[in-house]
């Protein structure tokens, strides 16, 4: 499978890019808006790898080219540029690739972090009325921290719930979830479905904080 990370500089890009790239036999394709930027980090993910041992190829591009490049395309940047950068990429994407949405949108107070829907409902309802026609979209990885993919010595043991309206995309997901070691994928039903998901996260930040051991927790469903 061919996988785009749009803003796959990031955290959660990165993470992604970085466990797909050692547990799974996908091509992976760093995203960003300065192309020069993408090729310089698929270039230390490379070199991240091969120091552990992993031969792997990661290669950069612009967003747009990524894109191209790609049968799934995680659009792993911030929840507030989530839509545009699906705008921008559109005419690079093919009936029947599939979209991701990792984002949750946040604010914070002085109590802690609280979840802040756009009027789509969700961030993933909002990438997929950005999205053109017969490009599907689904909602994963959530309530995954960021920290506790990018930590390769971090052994995972969560859950990712998927939400979408097409049950073959959620297949593919479900695919490619499942190749990093220690995640299991569920289904969490359509994508209107998809704000109970993303606030979780808030809910796991505010844990993190302010309970030690908790650092860049996540969830089990037992």
């Amino acid at each position: 499978m061919r996988v785009a990370l749009l803003g796959g500089t990031g955290d959660i890009g990165e993470g992604i890019a970085l466990r797909l790239a050692r547990d799974a036999d996908h091509e992976v394709h760093i995203g960003s808006r300065d192309a020069e930027k993408a090729e310089r980090r698929a270039a230390e993910y490379v070199e991240l790898l091969g120091d552990r041992g992993h031969d792997v190829v990661v290669s950069g591009h612009g967003n747009q080219a990524a894109t191209a490049a790609a049968d799934v395309v995680v659009v792993s940047v911030p929840p507030e540029y989530a839509a545009s950068t699906v705008e921008a990429v559109a005419e690079d994407l093919d009936e029947g690739d599939v979209l991701v949405c990792p984002a949750t949108q946040m604010d914070r107070d002085e109590d802690g972090f609280h979840y802040d829907p756009p009027s789509a409902g969700s961030v993933a309802e909002a990438v997929a009325a950005a999205a053109p026609a017969g490009v599907p979209v689904v909602g994963a990885f959530q309530n995954v921290a960021a920290g506790a993919l990018t930590d390769l010595d971090n052994d995972l043991e969560v859950d990712v719930v998927m939400t979408g309206d097409d049950a073959d995309a959620k297949e593919t997901i479900r695919g490619l979830v499942e190749a990093i070691d220690g995640i299991r994928a569920l289904d969490g039903g359509g994508l209107a479905n998809s704000s109970e998901v993303e606030s979780i996260t808030p809910l796991l930040i505010n844990l993190a904080m302010n309970n030690d051991g908790m650092h860049d927790l996540g969830v089990r469903f037992q």
